[in-house]
């Protein structure tokens, strides 16, 4: 079965780019990081305090150690998240957001109260 989103590449080539002066260009970038299922509850979580690869997992209900563990290299490839690994014994990794992620809180707090407003509640 092909897909259900066409293939961003070609959008992007099929896009005049007359057209989408109207789309607000940095808008478009949070939402190309933000959006991707996952990295809402992963900022959210750190928000806190830095957090255990196991304690992150715990805490976002439904998430797989593979995704949480793509979705946390894509935010730190993003400049949002840091890796860091705890001097052992026992070695352990944890995560802690950069002076950018942490730039995120009052937007992801304004965010989450809209959402409280105005979307109908789900289960994580």
């Amino acid at each position: 079965m092909v897909g259900l989103y066409p293939d961003p590449m070609a959008l992007e080539q099929a896009h005049d780019p007359e057209q989408c002066k109207g789309v607000d260009a940095g808008i478009t970038r949070v939402f190309q990081v933000l959006g991707k299922r996952w990295n809402g509850p992963i900022l959210s979580v750190l928000l806190d305090q830095p957090t255990h690869f196991a304690n992150l997992r715990r805490a976002i209900p439904g998430i797989s150690e593979r995704m949480l563990s793509d979705r946390l290299a894509e935010l730190a490839a993003a400049g949002l998240v840091v890796r860091e690994v705890d001097e052992g014994p026992p070695l352990r990794v944890s995560y802690r957001l950069t002076a950018a992620g942490a730039a995120l809180e009052p937007s992801l707090k304004e965010l989450g109260e809209w959402a409280k407003e105005h979307l109908p509640d789900r289960p994580c």
